[in-house]
């Protein structure tokens, strides 16, 4: 009664999943989605959106700069002349004095400044698009482990149903001779609770595959009901140089401190501008003209700010130290990468050995199996004996197909580490 129901339990959830596989997908596709998806991906046009503004706010700084003030003052003494001249009156300046100035400052050579700092802003954006490729990249080793190890359970899913055919072999053999007289219930009674364990088996796994699948549809943004039939990945190793975007991070960063710098330099040269100022006020630029007037001056300003040659060498001992650390890291994730590479070629040989052998074992352990069922038709071993027979089969093939997809994980994450 027992073994019919769990029979009918599993059957309806084969069958559910199988209604329901219609959709196929493959590993490439998996991380092409799950890229797509990912919210940090946005970032990567917010950061280039941050870049164009803060170049458009630093062109700006090419344009004439004008500001406008004014003022009203009052003081305690004004300039008079100190004699007094025949037939000549001047009147003495107004203590209270009024003026609006505005003033317009055009730059007209910086030493390059600005245009070293709108690179730097391109730099920057690279650098966070290559932030975001570095994210994506251990994203893509998260999806390879929820892929492959769907993949493992559905193969083991189908290995279940290979141990459900032989067990129910057992029991047909089993039933004929109990209806003979040759063999007790009990006999029959313990293939039945071995076909129970491995229909439970089979639900478990079941659940299993279909709680990886729906993480993987949650990373790839699917919302909808549609079930996957997972491909198996290419056996394929790819070439042995190294791809990764950590490289091009550390050469971003190396031209960031080359561009830094170059930009002491620049930042110690001297500035040439021209200015004007116009204003209305009383006085204006006549100092013995007591009454509201307009005015203006122009000319050209150079500036230089020695002081800053005080700390330009520290500076520039500063960006090149910051150089040497982005290389001693660039170089111990050269050497991460190179052993991490070489572990996994090691992995990959051991597994390339060890399915050599495992079919060499499940050829040997069918035979057992299939002598055991000769014998136990005969009545020569106990259903028991046979049952560990099939178990010792069902153990071979569940190693091969976990060396199996230890092999296809180890070439994929070789690969991966490459970059590829």
């Amino acid at each position: 009664m027992y073994q019919k129901q769990f029979t009918w339990i599993l059957f309806g959830v084969l069958i559910a999943c199988s209604i329901e596989a219609q959709s196929i997908l493959k590993l490439e596709e998996a991380q092409a989605r799950a890229a797509a998806n990912y919210p940090l991906l946005r970032q990567k046009a917010l950061a280039q959106q941050q870049a164009q503004l803060n170049v458009s706010n630093l062109q700006k700084n090419l344009l004439p700069q004008v500001s406008l003030g004014a003022q009203a003052t009052y003081q305690s003494e004004v300039t008079q002349l100190p004699i007094k001249l025949p037939n000549i009156t001047v009147d003495p300046l107004s203590k209270d004095q009024y003026r609006a100035l505005l003033d317009v400052n055009q730059l007209i050579y910086d030493g390059g400044v600005i245009r070293q700092q709108q690179s730097l802003q391109h730099l920057g954006e690279k650098i966070a698009s290559q932030q975001v490729a570095i994210e994506l990249q251990k994203l893509r080793e998260r999806i390879n482990q929820i892929y492959l190890g769907a993949l493992l359970l559905e193969y083991q899913l189908g290995q279940t149903a290979i141990v459900e055919k032989d067990l129910q072999a057992g029991l047909s053999r089993i039933k004929a001779q109990v209806s003979n007289g040759t063999a007790v219930k009990a006999a029959q009674a313990s293939i039945e609770a071995e076909l129970i364990r491995n229909q439970q088996r089979a639900i478990e796994i079941s659940f299993s595959k279909q709680g990886l699948l729906d993480v993987l549809a949650v990373w790839m943004g699917d919302t909808t009901s549609v079930q996957y039939q997972l491909l198996k990945p290419e056996e394929q190793i790819a070439a042995a140089d190294i791809s990764r975007p950590e490289l091009a991070y550390f050469m971003l960063q190396d031209s960031v401190y080359q561009l830094q710098n170059k930009l002491v330099d620049q930042k110690a040269a001297p500035k040439l501008s021209a200015f004007a100022q116009g204003g209305y006020g009383r006085p204006g630029l006549n100092m013995l003209k007591n009454e509201f007037a307009f005015f203006y001056t122009t000319g050209l300003r150079l500036q230089w700010s020695i002081s800053s040659l005080y700390t330009n060498k520290q500076e520039k001992e500063l960006t090149r130290i910051s150089s040497r650390m982005n290389e001693v890291q660039k170089d111990q994730f050269m050497l991460q990468t190179n052993a991490a590479l070489r572990q996994q070629l090691a992995e990959i040989n051991k597994y390339k050995q060890l399915l050599s052998t495992d079919q060499q074992l499940i050829g040997l352990r069918v035979k057992v199996k299939e002598t055991a069922a000769a014998q136990l038709e005969n009545g020569l071993i106990t259903p028991a004996d046979y049952v560990r027979e099939v178990q010792a089969e069902d153990q071979a093939r569940q190693n091969a197909l976990i060396h199996e997809m230890q092999l296809l994980q180890a070439i994929i994450q070789y690969n991966t580490i490459s970059g590829k």
